[in-house]
């Protein structure tokens, strides 16, 4: 059976670093980030062609980037027989429910997981990864955990890595999908 792990949370929170050590852990994944799809859609879909609602500074906001991020995993898992590691901030909740309701078809079983920190853990972390203060991933603190905290419930399982190290969310994580 294929298996997707969905890692969610701010910027800055840790995700990639624990996608990375989990992809270290696990058989037969790899990591999808659809971050990738974005930057793609940036340079095709260029501001001259967008739609209103896409001239934004979020390439969530490009009408194809929901669709791609479904059908890029779904043909990743098919093509090369193989689980995804999705490490992705995707908080607004419209996109977050069609993602994850496209993702459940391909896995019924889609394991969420949803990385939180307080606001100055997140900051020093950005900080560390070399990020401004003022950059874009620091002005969507506030918003991210505004949404993932107003919305418990629809962000899977929440772990609060604040006092966490990545070998100690991975461990969490891999307790969860390897029952």
């Amino acid at each position: 059976m294929k298996m997707i792990i969905l890692i969610n949370g701010p910027f800055g929170v840790g995700k990639t670093s624990v996608a990375t050590l989990l992809n270290e852990n696990l058989e037969n994944y790899i990591i999808f980030d659809p971050e990738e799809i974005g930057s793609m859609l940036r340079n095709i879909v260029t501001e001259d062609i967008q739609y209103q609602k896409e001239k934004t500074d979020d390439f969530q906001d490009i009408i194809l980037w929901k669709e791609l991020t479904v059908l890029i995993a779904a043909k990743l898992m098919a093509t090369y027989n193989t689980n995804l590691i999705i490490p992705m901030t995707i908080y607004k909740l419209e996109y977050f429910n069609y993602i994850i309701s496209e993702l459940k078809k391909i896995d019924p079983q889609v394991y969420h997981f949803c990385l939180l920190a307080q606001r100055q853990t997140i900051a020093d972390r950005l900080l560390e990864r070399g990020e401004k203060i003022g950059s874009w991933p620091f002005e969507q603190i506030d918003k991210c955990l505004y949404s993932f905290e107003h919305n418990f419930e629809m962000f899977g399982q929440i772990i609060f890595t604040d006092c966490l190290s990545v070998k100690d969310i991975t461990s969490a994580i891999l307790n969860t999908v390897l029952e």
